[in-house]
């Protein structure tokens, strides 16, 4: 029972144990990118909130494009890819596309990209991807008020569009 506690302790002050190697589920399920492609393949938007060379990003970004676009409509939105997973939505011209983890819940990150566009349809009223092209300050402050160090932390439309709706009451004073 005391090495029970004790291991409990040791984990919450992150302390690694000689017996027992305790992994937190906050490090094994997380989004490791976001990016946003229209179907030529350009990249619009990208964010990664795991470590990732800028020398290799162009490759990856190229590589993770060519496999979700090459897919049928058909097909399933979810794809394994090397050491994590895809989740894509197209939208018009565009594809959002998630690397996750393969803990990571797919329905969940399914589910938040579609919240995510209609956050910017609600901002934008419409949104296109000329919109995204010329305010991606403003994308990337939403996509941040929904996911910080790749885990999602704000769903509600409001409280994601708060400090844009602050910013611009600012700006139009």
């Amino acid at each position: 029972m005391a090495t029970t506690a004790l291991h409990s302790f040791s984990y919450l002050l992150n302390q690694p144990d000689t017996d027992m190697k305790l992994t937190p589920a906050v490090h094994r399920r997380m989004i490791k990118f976001v990016l946003m492609v229209n179907r030529q393949g350009q990249t619009r938007l990208s964010r990664y909130y795991h470590p990732v060379e800028l020398s290799r990003r162009a490759a990856l970004e190229a590589d993770v494009v060519r496999c979700c676009l090459s897919r049928k409509k058909d097909q399933c939105s979810f794809v394994e890819y090397k050491d994590f997973k895809l989740v894509y939505r197209q939208y018009a011209a565009l594809y959002i596309v998630v690397g996750i983890t393969d803990s990571e819940n797919e329905l969940s990150i399914y589910e938040l990209v579609h919240n995510f566009v209609e956050v910017l349809d609600k901002y934008f009223s419409r949104v296109s991807e000329l919109d995204i092209m010329f305010n991606l300050d403003r994308v990337h402050v939403i996509l941040d008020e929904m996911i910080q160090n790749g885990h999602i932390v704000e769903t509600n439309k409001s409280r994601i569009l708060a400090p844009l709706t602050a910013i611009d009451k600012m700006t139009d004073s």
